[in-house]
């Protein structure tokens, strides 16, 4: 902000650089004082009227923003659709071949088991004169024993597991799930592989129920709460 100074004869405002009073020509001394001009001072608080003022003076600005000098293009809006998942579960059928494998590869590990227990039991029945049915009792006693142990920890292990299926399963894209589409614990699995015990008393009509529900679950799915989904569905 430029300083000005007065006067003391006439009270004439001069320039701050000035050494003679521009209307007088009275000399200026050391003991005249630089002030700031009026028209510059920058304003204070203002009371409402001068806010008022300041306002009117001021020029007028548009609030709205402004417009471009050219049209912007029209991009069409395109309604987002969230991507859907359709379930496939699996049948009969291929449920039936999955079976078989399992039941192959079981009987890799267990027959040769069983058959040395057998040849045990049937060793020391001999060695106590057990009567031959007796012997043919305890030696089909132990052996199924072992094939139901053997299936349960296989099948619950296995389906429970993040593999969610056994080996013949996962050979045809196969997996188990519960009725939300979640990993099952190894309770449930337990529940769903005694559940088929029923399913074979019922001369497997519990099995040949997946060939017929809405959604292909045998008996022990439906009390187990179950799903064999396809997994690359």
């Amino acid at each position: 902000m430029a300083e000005v100074i007065y006067c003391n004869r006439c009270g004439t405002q001069n320039s701050a650089l000035a050494k003679f009073c521009a209307n007088c020509g009275t000399p200026f001394g050391a003991e005249q004082t630089a002030t700031v001009a009026p028209n510059e001072i920058s304003p204070g608080a203002q009371g409402p009227a001068d806010v008022h003022t300041a306002t009117s003076a001021a020029p007028h600005v548009s609030s709205a923003s402004p417009q471009p000098a050219y049209p912007l293009p029209a991009y069409p809006q395109t309604a987002y659709t969230a991507p859907t998942t359709t379930t496939h579960y699996a049948g009969f059928w291929i449920r039936l071949v999955a079976v078989m494998i399992d039941a192959l590869a079981l009987g890799i590990v267990v027959w040769p088991i069983s058959g040395i227990l057998a040849l045990m039991i049937g060793a020391a029945g001999n060695q106590v004169n057990m009567p031959g049915i007796g012997i043919h009792l305890v030696r089909g006693i132990v052996i199924w024993s072992l094939f139901i142990f053997a299936g349960w920890i296989y099948e619950a292990g296995l389906e429970s597991s993040s593999k969610q299926a056994t080996l013949g399963k996962m050979a045809l894209g196969l997996k188990v799930t519960d009725e939300r589409g979640q990993r099952i614990s190894f309770a449930r699995a337990s529940g769903r592989f005694f559940s088929k015990l029923l399913s074979r008393m019922i001369l497997f009509i519990g099995y040949i129920m997946a060939g017929f529900t809405a959604r292909k679950q045998a008996l022990h799915d439906m009390i187990a709460g179950t799903l064999v989904v396809r997994a690359h569905s």
